[in-house]
This record gives C-alpha cells, sequence and structure tokens, in this order.
C-alpha cells in the first residue's frame, strides 16, 4: 500500500480547480482499494484530472488509479475488452487496433480516463452515436463497505443503467468492461464559413453528413468558422467536394483554434486513417486543445438544435470575448440514468473558454436561461451555474438513482460537496 513518494495532484488538468486535500492514494492491487476505503471517512476517485468542478474533490481523501492502466481481458466472442480503472483511451486503442476491433466512439481528447468519462457520461459525436458511457456492458467497483460489486448488462439490466454514469457516488470503480467493432478507416474533411443560416433548414442533413460531426463557432458574424467532417472510409474513391452548404473546403490541415498550429490536431484533407486517430480532434502525446482552458457544456433535445443555437448567438457579444471557440455536435439517444440524452437524443453546446473564471461565472447564467426553455442539462464534469432545483427537476430518474446510490453507499462516503449541492440539494 502506497501513501508516499508520489507526486500529489493537488490541482486539475486546466489549474482552475485545486484540490481539498493532499492526501491521496495510490493502490497497486484491488484489495488495496478495499482497505483505503475501509480506512476512510470520506473519500473520491481521482481519474485523469480532466474535470472543470469540482466533481472528484475530497475534503479528506484521495485515490488515484494511475497505476491501474492494463487491459485485463480481450474477449473474442462476446466482442468485448475488459480494463482496469485507470486505463486512458489513448492507451487502449492502439492495443485494441493490433487486435482489429475499434470502439464505437471517442472524445475530442484521447488522454482522458475512460471510467472517468463514462462516469460523467462525456461523449465523441455523431447523429447515430451514443456518448462514451454507451459502451460499457460491465463494471466492477469498490462500495463503502470496501466490498466489490461487479454489475454486467445481461444479469443486472437497470441496476447497470443507473451505475454507469454514476459521478463517482457508487464507489471506486477498479474495472470496466467495452463493447468493440470490428476496426474502421475513418476520413476526416474540415470545411470553413458555413453560414448559420444553413443550419435552419438543413441542421440534420449537416450533421448526418459524416459518422461524426463538429461544428466550430466564435458566434461573431452568424458564422459556422469550421465544420469537421468524419467519414469512414469504405474503399472507394473519394471526391471532396469544394464546397458545402456554402462553406469552402480547406486547403491546409487545422487546428479548431485558427491561430495555433495544426499539427496538435488529427489530420484531414482526406486523408485515411485507422479510427482512433481520427475520431479525436487532438492527437495523443501532443497539448490538447488549448492547454490552460475553462470548459462548459450544455445539452439540448436534438430538435430544438437550431431555435438553441440563435438562442445563444443573441448573446454573442457577451461570449465572444472570452471565448477560444464552441464546439457543436450531437449525440444519440441512451437509456442511462444519469445520461443528458436519456431518452431523448441531443445537440450539444460546448464552449472553450479563456481562463477567466470570474467573467465565465457572470456569463453562465445568461446561457443557461437562454437554453431554459429548452430544459438544457449541464455535462457533469464541466462548469455550470444551474440552480440544484432546476437540475434536479430535469433528471427524471434522480430518485431511483439515489436509491442506488443509497444501497451501496448508505452512509455517504463518497457523497462529497458537488454531489452535495447538486443532487440533495
Amino acid at each position: 500500500m502506497e501513501t508516499m513518494n508520489k507526486p500529489k495532484p493537488h490541482r486539475n488538468w486546466a489549474g482552475n480547480i485545486s484540490y481539498s486535500t493532499d492526501h491521496v492514494q495510490y493502490p497497486t492491487s484491488v484489495e488495496e482499494v478495499q482497505e483505503m476505503v475501509r480506512q476512510s471517512g470520506k473519500i473520491k476517485a481521482l481519474g485523469s484530472r480532466h474535470s472543470f468542478n469540482r466533481i472528484a474533490d475530497s475534503a479528506e481523501n484521495q485515490i488515484s488509479l494511475n497505476a491501474f492502466n492494463k487491459v485485463v481481458s480481450l474477449d473474442k466472442t462476446a466482442s468485448t475488452v475488459t480494463v482496469e480503472g485507470g486505463m486512458r483511451y489513448g492507451d487502449l486503442a492502439p492495443y485494441l487496433q493490433e487486435n482489429r476491433y475499434a470502439l464505437s466512439n471517442l472524445a475530442s481528447l484521447p488522454h482522458i480516463s475512460i471510467v472517468g468519462a463514462c462516469a460523467t457520461a462525456t461523449h465523441g459525436s455523431g447523429v447515430q452515436n451514443g456518448n462514451l458511457a454507451t459502451a460499457v456492458s460491465g463494471i466492477e467497483f469498490v462500495t463503502a463497505t470496501g466490498d466489490v460489486v461487479a454489475l454486467g448488462r445481461e444479469k443486472d439490466g437497470d441496476l447497470l443503467k443507473g451505475a454507469v454514469v454514476n459521478l463517482g457516488a457508487l464507489g471506486i470503480v477498479t474495472k470496466v468492461t467495452l463493447d468493440l467493432q470490428p476496426t474502421f478507416i475513418v476520413q476526416q474533411v474540415v470545411y470553413r464559413n458555413l453560414p448559420m443560416a444553413e443550419l435552419e433548414k438543413n441542421f440534420m442533413t449537416i450533421m448526418s453528413s459524416g459518422y461524426s460531426v463538429s461544428l466550430f463557432t466564435t458566434w461573431l458574424n452568424k458564422n459556422i468558422n469550421q465544420v469537421w467532417i468524419k467519414r469512414v472510409d469504405d474503399g472507394n474513391a473519394t471526391v471532396l467536394d469544394p464546397a458545402f452548404y456554402g462553406a469552402r473546403l480547406a486547403t491546409q490541415h487545422l487546428h479548431p483554434l485558427e491561430e495555433l498550429a495544426a499539427e496538435h490536431a488529427t489530420a484531414q484533407m482526406g486523408l485515411s486513417g485507422v479510427w482512433y486517430e481520427r475520431l479525436p480532434h487532438f492527437k495523443m502525446g501532443f497539448q490538447p486543445s488549448a492547454g490552460e482552458e475553462l470548459q462548459s457544456e450544455y445539452f439540448v433535445p436534438i430538435e430544438s438544435s437550431f431555435e438553441a443555437m440563435m438562442a445563444i448567438e443573441k448573446l454573442h457579444e457577451k461570449i465572444s470575448p472570452h471565448l477560444f471557440v464552441s464546439e457543436i455536435r450531437t449525440i444519440a439517444a441512451d437509456d442511462l440514468w444519469l445520461s443528458p440524452c436519456y431518452k431523448k437524443s441531443c445537440v450539444a453546446f460546448h464552449f472553450t473558454w479563456k481562463q477567466e473564471w470570474e467573467r465565465v461565472r457572470e456569463l453562465l447564467p445568461f446561457i443557461e436561461e437562454a437554453l431554459a426553455p429548452f430544459e438544457a442539462l449541464p455535462h457533469w464534469g464541466k462548469l455550470f451555474t444551474m440552480a440544484p432545483s432546476v437540475l434536479q427537476s430535469r433528471i427524471s430518474k434522480l430518485a431511483d438513482f439515489k436509491e442506488l446510490v443509497h444501497q451501496y453507499d448508505p452512509q455517504g462516503k463518497f457523497r462529497n460537496a458537488f454531489l452535495a449541492e447538486n443532487l440533495y440539494a
């Protein structure tokens, strides 16, 4: 059992959160996790630290699963892979490719931990693609009593649907099993300067033009700066159209933030590559996105996409000075209790902010008010100011989730200030 001689991750990736404890434990086995949990009053799991709020914070103890970074098993009959709780997508993907498998979806960043991404319903993009948590077919976690619980899709059904997007409230996740599909090849192209007006009648057609489509905008001049289209390469020769709904084909590789070097971004220009080299926006091994930044994200039912976009656009004079870029993308409906896409396909409005928290904190209520008619939900791991009563009223399965939490953590050992405020206030 190790608690010393390790770097203490006092801060999150963005540097905007200083954690409330320096007591971080680094177990190397499930047995050590069990003992640490039993001996702790309050404790939280600490993943890859890519959350922008205090969802992973603790005033007493944190457990880092950095050492839990191995593939446990590859089941070729069931087409699943089981990995330890600290594994990151960027580390798993090459292993899957070597075995001719793929995940159906990836987030913008391959740097994030699988368990953390699934626990917060983080997502990639695509009209037909669910968020990353929808790939989970099994989960193992250590409960408040130090017991190990394993849930599977076939034997546990609805219980697993409640446990996957768990916000760290059920326990310390030590293993997760993911559905796989055969490997596939993707081409990525970028178009520049799409008029927002084109989205009024063509939103679904545009967002369905690839396996995954992302729109990047700074909310200036009613313009979409870049359209990133990721298409499955079926082996047939592809002719790149020079125009796309008024946008023009990019003639060079681009970063979503056009002032930054494109070398950090995944290859475009129609160049084919394996799934994990194209589905993320950023390459593993490079500084992802803008580095020092803040992020917010809101989910709206997909049928309200254009109306919601225009509601945000009305705030462009307030938003743009403090923004690096926004991304607009779609996510398919799912049946995971705390997913923002529970029983409804969504459009997500993502904001990559400059690290100006005081100004951003003043802006978020305006955005949340503009999206209120659409009953928007925030990303669990990003910045929001939504009143707990409003947030709770929009989660149809909240009571069931609380019952599930009580089953495995009746005394609230894994409940921190974030959960107490947003789920229980």
